[in-house]
């Protein structure tokens, strides 16, 4: 079964039950939750905030393509009350942030794509120690790949 990597944030109002509600809709919607890193408290990237973030890295088996993958997880940013998405580098306060990092083939081949739409593996995943940290926690393997 394919593998999808995750990485989810908050810095606006109970981050916890931000984190814990986007798990429980990640589990019924995208797929098996097989493992989750631990939270970790970061400053904002990208912008001035007084909030920081809430962040952790999950790890999906999940049946949905790349991109229906990535409908299904802006549909649920939505429904946790997120309104809009970065334009052009301008970050913002969020109240849950799902972002797609890598996804993995049923055989272990890792996809790559560049649309307009989605990029995998996550172009500035490297860049954000938010996003590599919690990745290490789970999947040590893919900090070399």
């Amino acid at each position: 079964m394919p593998t999808l990597y995750l990485s989810l944030g908050t810095n606006l109002g109970d981050r916890r039950a931000n984190l814990d509600r986007a798990l429980s809709f990640i589990a019924r919607e995208v797929g098996t939750v097989v493992s989750a890193s631990d939270r970790i408290e970061t400053a904002p990237w990208g912008f001035d905030s007084a909030n920081s973030f809430l962040n952790m890295a999950v790890k999906v088996e999940t049946e949905l393509s790349p991109l229906e993958a990535l409908h299904v997880t802006q549909d649920i940013e939505r429904r946790l009350g997120r309104s809009g998405k970065t334009v052009n580098g301008q970050y913002r306060d969020r109240v849950i942030d799902i972002d797609l990092l890598m996804y993995f083939m049923s055989d272990g081949t890792p996809a790559k794509m560049d649309t307009p739409e989605l990029t995998l593996p996550h172009r500035l995943m490297r860049q954000r120690e938010f996003v590599m940290k919690p990745l290490a926690q789970i999947a040590p393997e893919l900090l070399n790949i």
